[in-house]
């Protein structure tokens, strides 16, 4: 055993363990490669020689605890014997690609490349200093995994020599006392002493006796070897024991003096003290008494003192008596026996107070909204109402508003009836016997009975609507002062929550009373008392039970109601309308729930104009049933319009909402009326071409007039002026802007329905787009319809025109030119009176400037080939013969006079000389032609001097034409050009 306790706890490595005898490979930077356990064990690895490895290498079976995946072993012959084959392969290839496999010579890969040791180099120079660095410390430091082993080893071999003890030893019931026990531990055959067989018995004792004492030497070893490791802990915790030992001695001498000390200062400095305090408290006890029966003779008067209240209609101050008298129930009279009912009654008193509010507040707005509307006073009885509403407020009865609302809608229904009957009664054609219904007798109105009553309804909507805004926007106020108070509530609760903490950082000292009348200052520090006592003292001074009572305690001796149970303050503000109440902080809604109030009342006011504008709109449909509306001209269609419009714009006004149903009707009335005011335009128009002969029309002074009042910037309809002493004489031409315009009727009376559609937009903004889309489609009407007249002889059977002149082209085209010079102006008229977004429909009247402009390039195209045909049909028969000039050139500038007659008066002077450019073009065309097929060129010879002389006459007669004087004629083209 001595040598046990000398041996070295870490066990040392036996030199023939192949385990520990097996050194690391100093190149490799990893664990060294364990040998795996055999396989078969007949033919060992490792060390053939050593009989110890195989029972050393633990069994996967018997030693799962000690069997690690390094133990795993197996050796190549039991790998490569293949039990199935009768013959051994005579190579290791031949177990997986057969017996007949034949070496032969790899080819290298052409796709590898040739690997050198110059391809190393790099990363040899860089692994060199890492592996010196590592060897360096591989020198230097022990490595852990020896003496990991070396420790299980030794814990393995203390483990193995515990094994041959016993367990009957190791049992927690081990007693030798017991007969079973006794008897396996020491077997009575050890203690026969029968002949013959004593010295072997002895020597059997002896032996037993040996195994005990080894037994207990192996125990004896392992718990030296346990108390080696653990002896340290060991020691500390019996040194601390003693420590502890010592401080718990001190403690308990340090507590029984505290005692004394304590039981010493409580008979000098407390039983006086607390005798005062006992008198002190069961004084305030007593005036506590008295001021609760003061209080309880208070709370009995509080129903009679609400009935008073209730028979002034004073709501407000009797639930605040209610909510008062509640609270002192529920704080201080809480558990009186007397009282145990008028809880109950004041709650069923507060719902009656409840519905006599809102009852009265029906009435008031009944009354409100139903008095005369020539009455000029805005509000009803605002004192009133304000009353009302702080007490519905009080009451959480937040749905109010909705009675107001329902009373207006009926209202509003009222307004109407009231005004169709005054209206009736006084028109004398109405038999209100006969036709008994208001609808039906409304019908019979005119139009400026029907207006007037429009208008009247009009008016008393608009003061209806402003009594609603008096009304609503007073409640908008009470709500408001409540919240505002609200705030001011929180701002005072946090004013006082941080001057409250500022307090309670200056703390001083109570001074305490002594038995002999003397107090102890507060200059006396914790430093001058014994610490006992110091610690005392900070304990007495926060004790929550340590707060000075004396005969001064009480500053009060009375309590009434409104000083000591309630907690309510109450500030006084003003509404609006100069009324003054009394807001209490007992008010129990929030902040959400007032602005939510608030958002409601003001949208009960934007609900108020819709009901206006619904009912106008039913009284509007009610006399649009029959089709009055649709029948309506112009002007009665405009002012009702305008009426409309500004009552729309009355109603935003006060309400600051826009309306659209109102809105919508107008905008459905307009959108009939311009259905109906384009259907009559259109076929006015088509009425108008259908009869006309494409004539020059004479101009009216009054179509002048209008022209002339366009150009100036005024497009709209010239008002009618009483009939002139002197009638000015109509003219031939219509002058815009000093340009003459040869015209016929029709285009006057388009001119003049164009202007009547620019002036109804004028009139209605709301039907710009509509009209501009109407104004696009009668200006293409008029240019289609006119296309088929002239240039499709549609005239012909329509009118029974015999032919179509180039008279009637040209005025055709000076017609389409005139319309052609007010579509910009139209455009620019439409285009400042839409919106940005708007600007796309302009685009109608660019095509339709481009289909003006073709229709006009198709007529110019058209009598240039009247006259192409006639040269065709006088040219193909021209000879170059005597005499000069020649019947074909006579008859061609016949014709050319003819065709010059003809539109000279209806076109610009500009316009002739490019249309007689365009036929002497034609013209030159054809006599080359005729000069080619008969052969005749410019060689001087005598037919080109007959030639020469019909082309001279020609041009003579053609610049002779009035306005084709300087006309550039270019009469060489004629001749073929030598090549």
């Amino acid at each position: 055993m001595a040598s046990s306790h000398s041996s070295s706890p870490v066990p040392q490595s036996n030199s023939s363990d192949a385990f520990f005898k097996k050194e690391m490979d100093a190149t490799k930077c990893f664990r060294p490669v364990q040998s795996l356990p055999d396989v078969c064990p007949k033919e060992p690895t490792g060390n053939v020689g050593d009989p110890s490895n195989l029972c050393e290498s633990p069994s996967l079976v018997v030693d799962q605890h000690r069997w690690t995946i390094y133990h795993s072993k197996v050796n190549l012959p039991a790998a490569l014997n293949d039990p199935r084959l009768a013959k051994r392969e005579s190579d290791f290839f031949t177990k997986t690609w057969g017996v007949d496999f034949v070496d032969t010579e790899v080819t290298p890969s052409f796709y590898l490349p040739q690997i050198t040791k110059e391809h190393f180099a790099l990363y040899q120079q860089e692994i060199t200093p890492r592996e010196k660095v590592h060897e360096r410390c591989k020198n230097i430091c022990t490595p852990k995994d020896t003496f990991d082993r070396t420790l299980l080893h030794t814990h393995d071999k203390s483990r193995t020599d515990l094994e041959q003890v016993p367990k009957i030893f190791m049992k927690p019931d081990f007693a030798l006392e017991d007969s079973l026990t006794f008897n396996a531990v020491l077997p009575w055959s050890h203690f026969s002493t029968a002949g013959g067989k004593g010295n072997r018995d002895a020597a059997s004792s002896k032996l037993l006796q040996e195994k005990l004492s080894h037994y207990l030497d192996i125990v004896e070893v392992n718990i030296a070897h346990q108390i080696s490791l653990r002896s340290e802990a060991f020691f500390h915790a019996m040194t601390s024991q003693h420590e502890m030992q010592d401080y718990l001695r001190k403690t308990s001498q340090a507590v029984k003096l505290l005692r004394e000390k304590i039981s010493k200062i409580d008979k000098v400095m407390c039983e006086g003290s607390l005798r005062v305090l006992r008198l002190s408290l069961t004084r305030n006890n007593c005036i506590k008494a008295y001021n609760k029966l003061k209080l309880m003779a208070t709370v009995h008067q509080t129903q009679p003192t609400v009935q008073l209240l209730l028979s002034t209609s004073e709501f407000v101050g009797a639930l605040d008596l209610i909510a008062t008298t509640q609270e002192v129930l529920q704080q201080e009279l809480q558990g009186i026996h007397s009282f145990r009912h008028l809880g109950s009654q004041l709650c069923e008193l507060e719902k009656l107070i409840d519905k006599m509010m809102i009852a009265e507040f029906s009435t008031y707005a009944r009354n409100d909204l139903n008095r005369p509307l020539e009455d000029d006073c805005q509000i009803l009885e605002e004192e009133r109402l304000v009353s009302l509403v702080f007490g519905l407020l009080k009451q959480r009865k937040l749905n109010f508003y909705e009675i107001y609302g329902d009373e207006m809608i009926i209202t509003a229904k009222n307004i109407i009836k009231q005004c169709v009957v005054n209206t009736v009664s006084q028109i004398e054609e109405i038999d209100t016997e006969v036709v008994v219904k208001l609808a039906d007798q409304m019908r019979m109105m005119n139009f400026p009975q029907w207006f007037d009553l429009l208008k009247s309804i009009f008016s008393k909507f608009t003061i209806f609507l402003k009594r609603i805004k008096a009304t609503l926007n007073t409640i908008h106020s009470v709500v408001f002062l409540v919240l505002d108070k609200n705030q001011k509530t929180r701002d005072l609760e946090d004013t006082l929550q941080k001057n409250s903490a500022k307090d309670s950082t200056v703390d001083t000292e109570v001074a305490y009373l002594t038995h002999e009348g003397m107090f102890i200052s507060d200059a006396f520090s914790e430093g001058d008392l014994p610490p006992v006592a110091a610690d005392t003292t900070s304990q007495r001074n926060t004790s929550p039970n340590s707060e000075p009572c004396s005969s001064d305690s009480v500053s009060e001796p009375e309590c009434t109601t409104d000083s000591s149970s309630s907690k309510e303050q109450t500030s006084s503000s003003v509404t609006p309308g100069g009324v003054e109440m009394m807001i209490s902080d007992d008010m129990k809604l929030t902040d959400l729930e007032l602005v939510r109030l608030a958002n409601n009342i003001q949208e009960l006011l934007y609900n108020a104009s819709d009901v206006c504008h619904d009912r106008s709109v039913k009284f509007l449909m009610a006399r649009a049933k029959d089709g009055f509306l649709e029948k309506l001209n112009s002007n009665e269609f405009v002012a009702l319009s305008r009426l409309m419009e500004g009552f729309i714009l009355d109603t935003e006004q006060i309400c600051g909402r826009k309306s659209m149903s109102l809105r919508g009707a107008l905008q459905s009335q307009a959108n009939r009326f311009v259905n109906r005011f384009h259907e009559e335009r259109k076929t006015k128009l088509s009425l108008l071409l259908d009869n006309e002969r494409w004539k020059q029309a004479e101009v009216p002074a009054e179509f002048q007039d209008l022209v002339d009042s366009v150009s100036d910037g005024r497009i709209s309809l010239p008002e009618k002026k009483p009939a002139a002493t002197e009638e000015r004489k109509p003219t031939e031409f219509l002058i815009v802007e000093g340009q003459k315009y040869a015209t016929v009727g029709t285009v006057l009376l388009l001119i003049r329905i164009i202007l009547e559609y620019c002036q109804c937009v004028d009139n209605i903004p709301s039907i710009t787009t509509d009209m501009l889309t109407r104004l696009s489609d009668l200006l293409k009407y008029f240019n289609s319809r006119s296309c088929q007249l002239v240039l499709g002889a549609g005239a012909l059977q329509v009118v029974g025109l015999k032919t179509i002149t180039t008279k009637n082209l040209a005025l055709s085209s000076r017609c389409l030119q005139l319309i052609v010079h007010y579509i910009p102006i139209i455009r620019a008229h439409f285009e400042a009176r839409l919106q940005p977004k708007q600007f796309s429909m302009l685009r109608h009247f660019d095509h339709i400037m481009k289909d003006y402009h073709d229709h006009i390039a198709e007529i110019s195209a058209k009598l240039v080939a009247i006259m192409d045909s006639l040269f065709d049909k006088l040219l193909s028969k021209y000879e170059v013969k005597a005499p000069v000039p020649s019947a074909c050139f006579r008859n061609i500038c016949k014709q050319m006079a003819k065709m010059h007659e003809a539109i000279y008066d209806l076109l610009p002077e500009e316009q002739t000389q490019m249309l007689f450019l365009r036929i002497n073009a034609s013209y030159k065309l054809h006599l080359k032609r005729q000069l080619a097929h008969l052969n005749v060129v410019n060689d001087g010879g005598p037919l080109n001097g007959l030639v020469t002389s019909d082309v001279a006459f020609y041009t003579g007669n053609l610049q002779a034409l009035k306005g084709l004087k300087n006309l550039d004629l270019n009469m060489a083209e004629i001749w073929e050009q030598k090549r």
